[in-house]
């Protein structure tokens, strides 16, 4: 057996989990650019994998956290957490960047630092996890690396415009309305400050760059001020 060098005790250490078939950590940390000739030797079979996987155990995850969330909040919390920059981040704190085998070319081009590279690497691992030690590995993986973002979205959930709007109607009300309050600077750089109107409470107001943007500023501020949503959009 192949003594496993520093740096992959080290992955290990930081995801909680030993190993038995070290060739499979080696194999998730292997760009298509350092073996072009040999494609099974690298990440893309076990992302593969490793992409269903995350996506079950965090699903049961969520099931177990919020026993009275509905399908839609379920589904929009399993998008935050496992899309690419949420699997980069957590490929980040394993500190696999300085472990990544690429070819010269990537490794000149910064891949190392490649959101998309690293998300990759993070579903590698939990699919070779899954390949060397089964579900329960790969569960107690994901579980250490995603349980604190489970009840910590990086960002909200929904977009605001359409929170309010579900919101309202779930209540029936009208569709909330916007006005421009005010616009300001030049035609190239303008500013907008939009109040929203929903039927029966007090307008608010929300600035940006474009309507769009002043528009679900407005709603936002709308949502956090009646308690409907919290300051992290959740």
């Amino acid at each position: 057996m192949k003594t496993k060098n520093a740096g992959l005790r080290a992955i290990e250490d930081r995801i909680g989990y030993r190993f038995g078939s070290s060739d499979l950590l080696v194999q998730a940390l292997t760009h298509i650019s350092a073996v072009p000739s040999d494609k099974a030797q690298t990440y893309q079979r076990l992302e593969f994998l490793g992409d269903r996987v995350l996506g079950l155990a965090v699903s049961d995850m969520l099931f177990r956290a919020f026993p009275d969330a509905e399908e839609g909040e379920l589904s929009r919390r399993l998008a935050e957490l496992v899309r690419r920059e949420s699997c980069a981040e957590v490929a980040a704190t394993w500190g696999v960047s300085d472990h990544v085998r690429l070819g010269d070319g990537e490794i000149a081009a910064g891949a190392r630092q490649n959101a998309a590279i690293l998300a990759d690497i993070c579903e590698a691992i939990v699919g070779a996890a899954f390949v060397d030690g089964g579900a329960a590995a790969a569960q107690g993986i994901v579980e250490r690396a995603f349980g604190e973002r489970l009840h910590a979205p990086r960002r909200p959930l929904r977009d605001a415009k359409t929170a309010l709007q579900e919101w309202a109607q779930g209540r029936g009300l009208p569709t909330p309305s916007y006005i421009v309050a005010s616009r300001s600077g030049p035609d190239h750089a303008p500013h907008f400050r939009i109040a929203v109107m929903v039927r029966g409470m007090a307008p608010a107001e929300g600035a940006g760059t474009s309507k769009r943007v002043a528009e679900q500023a407005a709603a936002r501020e709308f949502l956090v001020r009646e308690q409907i949503w919290t300051a992290d959009g959740t």
